[in-house]
């Protein structure tokens, strides 16, 4: 199964390829969080319909709420797709920031069963990765001082 989800990632963001954007556009935002190289390498995708793999193994896997879940964001290895409304906030940019680092420290195969196996433990809100996406943009939100998403999640996954 984790096989047929890498292949569906990759074939959403080459489908996609044209429309990402660089996240180097968020360098004066996020200036002390994340790093101007990382922001270059980092892609965002406005759209009106956040794309989900709806395989019948993942809903075996009991991931159909998760599957069914209305969100404004999600991340596919580099690139993450938000909505048009959500794309406003700078504070949604920043959690999905947050999981492309995690993408990039785990590798894409090593973040799918992680994160497959923490949404099915836990429940999305209580995922570990969830978690810590969003203590770290509530820290962002709240003006909290400065420091490097990329080391933070080094040292806490």
């Amino acid at each position: 199964m984790i096989d047929k989800i890498e292949q569906w990632i990759s074939q959403v963001n080459s489908e996609h390829q044209l429309a990402r954007r660089s996240c180097a556009v968020f360098k004066d935002h996020f200036n002390g969080f994340y790093s101007p190289d990382f922001l270059n390498t980092a892609f965002f995708v406005v759209t009106n319909e956040i794309p989900k793999p709806d395989f019948p193994e993942l809903r075996e896997a009991g991931l159909g709420n998760f599957i069914d879940m209305k969100v404004d964001g999600i991340t596919y290895n580099d690139t993450y797709y938000i909505t048009e409304e959500a794309a406003k906030h700078l504070g949604i940019h920043f959690h999905e920031l947050v999981h492309v680092v995690q993408w990039r420290e785990l590798s894409p195969r090593g973040f799918i069963e992680r994160y497959i196996c923490e949404i099915q433990k836990f429940g999305y809100n209580a995922a570990p990765l969830e978690k810590m996406a969003y203590v770290l943009d509530r820290h962002y939100q709240r003006k909290g001082p400065h420091l490097s998403v990329e080391q933070f999640v080094r040292g806490n996954l």
